[in-house]
């Protein structure tokens, strides 16, 4: 569980990000910032802010804030109700990010994870993402990205966004954010 102080100021730390990368947000849009804490109240470590622009039953768009250093945990896109999973496609637009996809591991990743939850990784073929480039992942692949040193803002383009079924590796991740007091 996030405290609500802390959802507030992860919110206000994400706006400043957005406006390093120079995307205006509207007002509602700024007040309905995402803070997702995955249940682990380890935010500045394993979080992610975002902000969805639409998602309706064909396309979705997203702004996704990563502070310096934190990760959007190991998690894939399952088909539902014989619908294919979500296909999606990333854009840096400040920042670096280090995504992980299936495939030859890096040697040496950029990446580091916390030592008790390395487990819960399992994925490590590096895409290294700055601004202007793009990476589009197939449905149901398994994937995780990290901030880079000064944080990071992407894009997302994607079919149709079902949050609340993605499957993540760690089993105590919980995707909808609880806030506290």
């Amino acid at each position: 569980m996030i405290s609500k102080k802390d959802y507030n100021d992860a919110q206000k730390r994400a706006m400043d990000f957005m406006a390093n990368a120079g995307i205006a947000l509207t007002e509602r849009e700024v007040r309905d910032i995402e803070v997702a804490d995955f249940g682990l109240n380890r935010l500045q470590e394993i979080g992610l802010q975002l902000v969805v622009y639409v998602n309706t039953d064909r396309v979705c768009a997203k702004e996704l804030v990563l502070f310096p250093g934190q990760i959007c945990p190991e998690h894939r896109h399952p088909e539902i109700a014989s619908a294919p999973g979500k296909e999606e496609t990333f854009r840096c637009r400040w920042g670096e990010v280090y995504l992980y996809v299936p495939g030859a591991p890096t040697p040496h990743p950029k990446a580091t994870v916390p030592e008790d939850k390395k487990e819960t990784f399992t994925v490590w073929h590096q895409v290294v993402l700055r601004p202007g480039d793009q990476y589009t992942l197939s449905p149901d692949t398994l994937h995780w990205f990290q901030g880079g040193a000064a944080g990071a803002v992407l894009s997302e383009f994607s079919s149709t966004s079902r949050d609340d079924a993605d499957i993540f590796t760690d089993a105590e991740i919980k995707r909808a954010p609880e806030i506290g007091s």
